[in-house]
């Protein structure tokens, strides 16, 4: 099984739990019969691994893993929609990423790998800072929406802030792979590209 195999196994059990069960509500055996579809996936794709070798073999297996979290977090998302599981779903994604993106990054070496594993870090750490921040605002809304004006103006400052948060990680993780690139030079050079990185994250 290639990669845009296991990929359209994430997103049609994906699809299929959010438009069809997620409209009126899944069933326990719905939910059960996810579960075994899930695995057995999981199992057909990781069999299909075993032709391959070296880096192939781990970036095929980190996919298929990182496929089968990313579907039982959307399915328990699905089965038990609160904001905690749509948070725990895209968590999930991010660090599925990361994991295929890090073992693709063994195919590299020296500085070229270094930036490489910093880049695959800083996506994570973006796509996490963005699913909290989503996650905050929603909480937020519902407070809002349930409560006073004091409690609007709470909510709202507490939306700004968690924003601020998001883009602060974002910031710190672009820094990390600006700087990586700067490994490759030397000298003024390098103090220069420092310097450059740094004014840009405003550090």
């Amino acid at each position: 099984m290639n990669r845009i195999n296991i990929n359209t196994i994430a997103l049609a059990i994906s699809l299929g739990f959010s438009a069809g069960a997620m409209a009126e509500g899944m069933t326990k055996t719905d939910y059960s019969a996810g579960k075994d579809k899930i695995s057995a996936d999981y199992k057909a794709a990781k069999t299909a691994c075993a032709s391959l070798s070296a880096n192939a073999k781990d970036i095929c297996i980190a996919e298929a893993k990182g496929a089968e979290k990313v579907a039982s977090a959307e399915l328990e998302a699905t089965y038990k929609p609160t904001p905690k599981t749509r948070y725990q779903a895209r968590v999930a994604k991010a660090e599925a990423d990361y994991g295929v993106a890090n073992e693709k990054c063994d195919d590299l070496a020296g500085n070229a790998k270094d930036v490489c594993v910093k880049e695959a870090k800083a996506a994570q750490t973006t796509a996490k800072a963005d699913a909290k921040a989503q996650t905050k605002t929603t909480d937020a809304q519902v407070i809002a929406q349930s409560k006073t004006v004091d409690a609007r103006s709470t909510a709202s400052a507490k939306t700004t802030e968690a924003r601020k948060d998001a883009t602060a990680d974002k910031v710190d993780a672009q820094y990390a792979v600006a700087k990586e690139k700067c490994d490759t030079k030397a000298g003024a050079a390098k103090d220069d590209c420092l310097a450059q990185a740094k004014a840009n994250a405003g550090k």
